[in-house]
């Protein structure tokens, strides 16, 4: 599954066009990313909203007392649960550096049973994504894992992710 290249809408993937507002919006997202990321160049036809977005992202993925193993296992589940191939293949690295084990990997990308630790967050993330709801053994056995805190960071992120796919997926830039 690669990112679509066919959008609904024109992808921003320049400043030029862009009012002054819009451009400094640009600017905080490429300062803080590096390069303007796909979902950005979506969101930007609302650079208020763009700009909040960024912020929450940077929090999901700096401010969080997620582990980054948890947490970006978390992420290209919900890649994988929501069907959107860019944070799928976006984060891949990221998890492979973060300590995901290429094992754990391939049994997202094709739907399979994992173990443990994996298991209970990962069986977190499609329930969350398929229903909005996760079961009380789901629940638990994150609580388990995480404490409070962390059971609803984890929640956090999965969120994001989809709410980021979720419009990526409405334009079909996903």
């Amino acid at each position: 599954m690669e990112p679509s290249d066919d959008a609904r809408v024109p992808l921003i993937s320049g400043r030029d066009r862009l009012d002054p507002d819009a451009r400094a919006v640009f600017d905080r997202i490429v300062e803080s990313r590096g390069a303007l990321l796909r979902p950005f160049e979506v969101l930007l036809h609302s650079p208020a909203i763009a700009d909040q977005v960024a912020a929450l992202g940077h929090v999901v993925r700096f401010g969080s007392h997620l582990a980054d193993a948890d947490r970006e296992l978390a992420t290209v589940a919900t890649g994988r649960a929501t069907g959107c191939a860019f944070v799928w293949t976006s984060h891949l690295d990221a998890a492979r550096s973060a300590g995901v084990e290429p094992d754990t990997l391939a049994a997202i990308d094709v739907g399979g049973v994992l173990d443990g630790r994996e298991r209970a967050l990962v069986e977190f993330v499609r329930e969350l994504c398929a229903t909005g709801r996760v079961s009380d053994e789901s629940f638990q056995g994150v609580h388990d894992l995480l404490g409070t805190q962390g059971t609803v960071e984890l929640a956090l992120t999965v969120g994001y992710y989809m709410m980021l796919g979720t419009v990526m997926g409405a334009v079909e830039a996903c």
